[in-house]
C-alpha cells in the first residue's frame, strides 16, 4: 500500500495515517489519509496546493468536481488526547496603579 501524499502518523499515537485540512472557517482539521465512503467530508486540493475540506450538508449532499470523501480523524481515532480545559487569564500582581487612577505617595 502506498501511503497518500502529505501524510502524517497520528500525533496520540492511535497508528493511523492523517492529513491536515482547512476548513472554511481557516482552522485546521485532521482527516483520514485514505477515502471513506461513509465520511461526512468532502476534500479537495485548492489552486494553491493546499487540502481543503467541507461538511456535506442537505444543501450540498453530493461531492463536486475533484473532491473525494473523507472522514474526520476524531471519529475514528483509538486513542485521542484528553480535552484540555480552556486557560483563563492571569491576574495581575505587583502592578501599582496610574497615577491617573487615584496613586499618591
Amino acid at each position: 500500500m502506498t501511503t497518500p501524499h502529505g501524510s502524517t502518523p497520528c500525533p496520540s499515537a492511535c497508528g493511523q495515517l492523517i492529513r491536515w485540512a482547512t476548513t472554511a472557517a481557516g482552522r485546521r482539521q485532521a482527516i483520514n489519509a485514505t477515502p471513506d465512503p461513509a465520511g461526512n467530508l468532502g476534500a479537495y486540493t485548492d489552486g494553491t496546493g493546499r487540502l481543503r475540506v467541507r461538511v456535506l450538508t442537505a444543501e450540498r449532499p453530493t461531492l463536486e468536481g475533484a473532491e473525494w470523501q473523507a472522514m474526520p480523524h476524531h471519529a475514528t481515532c483509538t486513542r485521542p488526547q484528553p480535552r484540555r480545559a480552556p486557560s483563563r487569564p492571569r491576574e495581575r500582581q505587583g502592578v501599582r496603579p496610574a497615577p491617573w487612577r487615584g496613586w499618591t505617595r
